[in-house]
């Protein structure tokens, strides 16, 4: 939750793992293969445990959208006025860093009864959060109310949702093996290869923010925007390992 905003909608409890374990009767214990060492492996004895993880990851992308227009008697006064403007936005977000693939121009123009309009907008894209502030800040200073910036829309690239997708699968897999492990050594065993990994549920969501605590989307604060476009990730896996023999005492204490 982000310090200071509306209280977040409160999360699922991640649901309880389960674990099984079959530690009697002791069959006899498997050769350990030739040039391993550690304790042989005991055929038929297993540990089945399921387990979750759950992970957010904020925005990494932010557009924003400036309109700017001019009404004049002289088309080319029209037009010149937009011009000068569009190029102090666009030097104004080079000098920056914003590289100029991540700038987008429209324009139109058209006449109204006896005078000539020009209208543009420009979409720039920021990965950059803090640098997205700095110039939006210095274009209402310079520009003043002949430009209307629109609230910054967060979102995500497909690439930083692909890597939380796999951030909560390695996590889900991850803490289900260190409980059987715990598991293990609560019995003084210790805990082999995996015989089998299944994800079992994955679920995504979007953020939320309490909606009746705002009046209208624009008043929003650039932090409550935020959180409202992190995006969460679950993962539930099931796994079964192989149980070993007696932990090594030496490698319990390193």
């Amino acid at each position: 939750m982000v310090p200071g905003g509306p209280a977040a909608m409160a999360l699922p409890a991640p649901p309880p793992a389960r674990v099984f374990a079959e530690l009697v009767p002791a069959p006899a214990e498997a050769p350990a293969p030739a040039g391993r060492s550690g304790p042989p492996a005991l055929s038929g004895r297993e540990v089945h445990v399921s387990g979750s993880a759950e992970l957010s990851a904020g925005p990494d992308r932010a557009r924003v959208s400036l309109r700017l227009g001019s009404r004049k008697g002289a088309a080319g006064a029209a037009r010149s006025s937009v011009a000068r403007r569009l190029e102090y936005i666009a030097q104004s977000a080079r000098q920056r860093g914003v590289p100029e693939e991540n700038m987008t121009v429209t324009e139109d123009f058209s006449r109204v009864e006896n005078t000539y309009q020009m209208e543009a907008e420009v979409c720039i894209v920021f990965s950059d959060f803090g640098k997205m502030q700095n110039v939006c800040n210095l274009l209402i200073e310079k520009l003043g109310t002949s430009v209307t910036i629109s609230p910054p829309h967060f979102y995500h690239t497909p690439e930083a949702i692909d890597t939380l997708r796999r951030r909560v699968c390695v996590t889900a897999v991850g803490n289900t093996r260190q409980k059987a492990q715990e598991v293990c050594r609560l019995f003084g065993q210790s805990l082999g290869k995996p015989l089998l990994i299944r994800e079992e549920e994955t679920k995504e969501w979007g953020g939320h923010i309490d909606r009746h605590l705002l009046s209208s989307p624009d008043s929003m604060t650039l932090q409550e925007r935020i959180q409202n476009a992190t995006a969460y990730a679950s993962c539930k896996v099931f796994a079964v390992f192989e149980i070993k023999g007696k932990e090594n005492r030496r490698n319990k204490f390193l």
